[in-house]
């Protein structure tokens, strides 16, 4: 299975937390257009002629281009790749940028997952995040998705907020069962230095992220979705069964993907390559750079993200793929975290607990090569 990413740079405005790249001037946003199709028809080959099974608009806010502009991408898309008639189109949308009507349009359109940033469903929360919309059109737009027909929505939630009490996110967690969606992303808020949320943090005109209290939400979050029946099948990403997220899938079991736009990371299973992050760069001289993973790397990767996940490692996998002193590696390092009940071993497989999920990053980096 493969996957094509597309990055959409444009945003209303920035975010406070947010650290992906994005721009809030659409100056060049024809360029743009043109820049991405001429990027798409480039790089046809990249996949192997492989069937490409998901396609996701990412960004940035894709919620923000119009319908005719969408289209415009995915029908060079058809024409250039040999996308299955089944695949899963997905789209992310910030409530403050769409209405039922172009909801439905998304969804005439063929778009057939929304990714929808909610955050919080409390406006203090929305308000320490800079994001532009209010809990009462949050739940608008939620009503709007399931009213035309939209049967695969995910909500993404922070917790970890410093305005965000363990009551506030029972209560978000509950908004969201209520609304009967099948799949939630929720993320413990993470600040870099660079973002304007780290800079008003650094100089003390917002509060700073307690992290014992995102150590309670998380193990309230695991808790509530356990007991709605959703599987908690990689460290942010909660679903119930038959439906997980196609395409994220793809990254977490290292399969081929090729992303487009400024930024955008590909993957053809030997070397990765990223985009120029910037729009004026990207527009006037397309360029990337890349990577030829060693063993080593790819090793590491395939540790980095089958830790994330319910299927965990899979020790036969690494000794066919990389060698046996990879796999001697592995199981030895391995033992404490058994001991500790960080991690349980079924079918050769080893899997993070939910309370080793909290040291996923720290338990991989000990097994690297």
């Amino acid at each position: 299975m493969a996957g094509i990413y597309i990055h959409i740079p444009f945003c209303k405005s920035k975010c406070a937390y947010c650290n992906f790249f994005s721009v809030v001037s659409e100056k060049q946003r024809a360029d743009f257009l043109e820049a991405l199709k001429k990027e798409a028809v480039e790089r046809k080959d990249y996949l192997g002629g492989e069937e490409v099974k998901t396609v996701y608009f990412g960004g940035g806010t894709p919620s923000l281009m119009k319908i005719s502009e969408i289209s415009g991408i995915l029908e060079v898309l058809q024409k250039n790749y040999k996308i299955a008639a089944a695949s899963e189109i997905t789209l992310e949308a910030n409530p403050d940028t769409v209405s039922k009507e172009t909801l439905l349009e998304y969804k005439n359109l063929g778009i057939n997952r929304l990714s929808i940033g909610i955050q919080s469903f409390f406006d203090d929360d929305l308000q320490y995040l800079s994001r532009k919309h209010d809990s009462k059109h949050a739940m608008q737009v939620l009503e709007w998705a399931k009213a035309v027909g939209f049967q695969e929505v995910t909500l993404d939630l922070i917790y970890g907020i410093p305005t965000l009490t363990d009551e506030k996110w029972r209560k978000n967690l509950e908004f969201f069962f209520a609304t009967g969606f099948n799949h939630l992303s929720a993320y413990a808020l993470t600040v870099e230095e660079k973002t304007a949320l780290g800079q008003r943090i650094n100089k003390g005109v917002a509060a700073p992220v307690d992290e014992d209290a995102v150590i309670r939400q998380y193990e309230i979050l695991y808790e509530m979705t356990e007991n709605q029946g959703f599987e908690h099948y990689e460290i942010s990403n909660f679903a119930r069964p038959g439906h997980y997220s196609k395409h994220n899938t793809i990254y977490w079991k290292g399969e081929k993907y090729l992303g487009l736009g400024p930024s955008a990371h590909s993957f053809d299973g030997v070397s990765r390559q990223w985009n120029v992050a910037s729009v004026k760069d990207y527009c006037e001289n397309y360029s990337f750079e890349r990577e030829q993973l060693t063993l080593d790397d790819r090793y590491n990767e395939y540790v980095m993200t089958s830790l994330r996940t319910c299927w965990g490692c899979d020790v036969d996998h690494i000794r066919k793929s990389f060698g046996e002193k990879y796999a001697e590696k592995f199981e030895y390092g391995v033992k404490k975290h058994l001991l500790t009940g960080k991690m349980i071993q079924k079918d050769g497989k080893f899997i993070l607990t939910d309370t080793g999920m909290l040291f996923a990053d720290g338990i991989a980096a000990e097994l690297f090569a």
